[in-house]
């Protein structure tokens, strides 16, 4: 079975995104709408802005890169389970870079490391030239990631979340599955529907986005608190956006086929990057729960790096929907792996 994204099918699934949008609204009209901290914008591109938390500025700052799926809020769920306050009530001053929902350009890989690095300018002169950690999650991860190979001497250090990194063939069920389903050559042409991404996951990995979820559901109707950290994640699955279609085919065929970051033959503005050309301290969280960025998956890639990296595995939890996202929105996340992820990025600091 395959998936071709051709312009029909496309247009069904802009449609779907409408209707899941929707639903998401009436979800939340049950009092299950995000609640996010206050931030201010710093500045701002076409497909791109900078969210400012606060912080002191003398502060060590963090730059989150979201993934380009769905919104950034998911960061900051729930004020008991959010990321984003934990690490501003440990002292950091932290920014977020949020991919555009209101106008999607066709960008690509290099736009969107561009865009990093044009976010990282002014969080160095706001901070006197610290330079800032990166943290990112699942492809987030995976864009800071390249970032941090294409200009490592620009951040402190770097946390990488559930984030794909090498995509060798048999390392990833989810990775083989995903290729087989979506043909090559995808048009770049117009926007992807955010929605025939998730059903290409879902049907690449049912375990993953079907099954372990309503296993999850049932788990948690125990405890009211998991019960609604699980609702509020559904209501944000449903919040889809389109993505830009040159980043969904470099996505697709550089990285998930061809293996380019991984074998050192990805091109960033002319500068081919890698794991070699990784060199800031990095710390990579692995849920051991999750399939989409597994340790055996992982293993080739950390065998190339050549700085300082760390391995931290988390178990996964009940109670957050989706084991992927379980590192961001689980209890035991944050009272077990945020404190260690906090007390790595204060030793870089020290």
């Amino acid at each position: 079975m395959t998936i071709a994204p051709n312009a029909l099918t496309r247009a069904q699934f802009d449609v779907s995104d409408v209707i899941r949008r929707a639903q998401g609204d009436l979800v939340g009209a049950f009092g299950l709408d995000p609640r996010e901290c206050p931030y201010r914008t710093i500045t701002s591109h076409s497909y791109w802005r900078l969210r400012d938390y606060g912080g002191e500025d003398q502060s060590p700052s963090l730059l989150i890169i979201a993934a380009p799926i769905k919104k950034p809020y998911i960061w900051d769920l729930t004020p008991s389970t959010s990321p984003i306050r934990f690490c501003l009530r440990q002292g950091l001053h932290v920014q977020l870079l949020e991919w555009a929902s209101w106008h999607v350009g066709n960008y690509g890989i290099d736009e969107y490391v561009l865009a990093i690095s044009e976010a990282v300018a002014p969080i160095t002169a706001i901070a006197e030239g610290a330079k800032p950690y990166m943290m990112g999650h699942s492809l987030g991860g995976t864009l800071a990631a390249i970032y941090g190979a294409f200009q490592p001497e620009t951040i402190r250090g770097l946390v990488l979340l559930g984030a794909p990194l090498c995509f060798e063939p048999s390392k990833s069920q989810f990775r083989d599955a995903l290729i087989s389903l979506i043909p090559q050559e995808i048009s770049e042409d117009g926007p992807f529907p955010g929605s025939l991404l998730s059903h290409a996951s879902a049907l690449a990995s049912p375990n993953t986005f079907i099954w372990s979820r309503l296993i999850d559901a049932t788990l948690s109707v125990v405890d009211p608190i998991a019960m609604e950290i699980h609702a509020r994640v559904e209501r944000w699955a449903l919040d889809e956006v389109p993505l830009p279609g040159r980043l969904v085919h470099q996505i697709i065929d550089w990285l998930y086929r061809e293996n380019r970051f991984c074998r050192e033959k990805l091109k960033i503005h002319e500068k081919f990057v890698g794991p070699h050309w990784l060199s800031t301290p990095t710390l990579i969280v692995i849920n051991t729960a999750d399939q989409i960025a597994s340790l055996k998956s992982l293993i080739p890639f950390i065998e190339k790096m050549t700085t300082k990296t760390q391995i931290i595995q988390y178990p996964g939890e009940v109670g957050v929907c989706l084991q992927h996202l379980g590192i961001l929105v689980g209890r035991q996340a944050q009272a077990t792996i945020w404190p260690d992820i906090l007390s790595w990025i204060k030793c870089q600091n020290g």
